[in-house]
């Protein structure tokens, strides 16, 4: 059975919080992903396509920063999301 000491206690509840942040920082990821992927497919507009992968380059780069994301995870994620719009765009 897991200590119930008060320290323990207060870590399990730490970690708990943490664990909501990154998932909601996954999530957002994911999200990003998904629109630059809509984007892509859905028109040639190229201004709402740029956009898009920005905001979604940088949004990894913040997980990277917050140590949610393994650096070099973003870095496979960032080229593979490269790959698809430039094999899809002309």
């Amino acid at each position: 059975m897991a200590k119930r000491t008060k320290s323990a206690i207060k870590r399990a509840a730490v970690a708990e919080r943490n664990r909501q942040r990154n998932v909601a920082v996954k999530s957002e990821v994911k999200t990003r992903f998904r629109r630059v992927r809509e984007s892509v497919l859905g028109s040639a507009d190229a201004p709402v396509t740029e956009e898009a992968i920005r905001t979604a380059i940088s949004t990894i780069d913040v997980a990277v920063r917050k140590g949610i994301m393994h650096p070099n995870t973003a870095a496979r994620r960032k080229s593979r999301l490269m790959k698809f719009v430039n094999d899809r765009r002309f």
